[in-house]
């Protein structure tokens, strides 16, 4: 892919997508997306298999999910939603992919566009607590 055809609303889409396939795993494993109070409860521990090709480590408010195609570090939202993001996310998520996401694994070029995005109102705060970002024109995915 050419630098040229790379935009940061790309990559955002893929980074949630990725979320969201990753976390219908949990909701076929443990009736839920939102794994944080069955850690909190001693229900499951904090890393462990899924599946036989799939792994998470629960930390803080997020989850790191490793799958065979690749992993996704998120955050949930105060709510449990899984379609944010940020600066630091997207990062690590085009590192991982730096043959699809080149240009994006500068974190400078992320931090510029994604305050371009803000100021085009292309993306929004999730909530007035929250550090991650939606798409503007997004439905709550929880």
């Amino acid at each position: 892919m050419s630098e040229q055809s790379e935009t940061l609303e790309i990559l955002i889409n893929d980074f949630i997508a990725m979320v969201e396939s990753s976390t219908l795993v949990f909701e076929k494993k443990f009736g839920t997306r939102d794994i944080r109070r069955l850690w909190r409860t001693k229900a499951i521990k904090r890393c462990g298999r899924v599946t036989r090709g799939v792994k998470y480590e629960l930390h803080g408010i997020g989850c790191r999910i490793n799958l065979s195609t690749g992993s996704v570090d998120f955050n949930y939202g105060p709510n449990g939603e899984i379609n944010g993001f940020d600066v630091w996310r997207l990062y690590n998520f085009a590192r991982e992919r730096p043959s699809k996401y080149k240009k994006y694994c500068d974190k400078k070029i992320i931090e510029k566009e994604l305050e371009e995005y803000i100021n085009l109102k292309k993306i929004k705060k999730l909530s007035a607590i929250s550090n991650l970002y939606v798409l503007a024109d997004s439905k709550e995915i929880d």
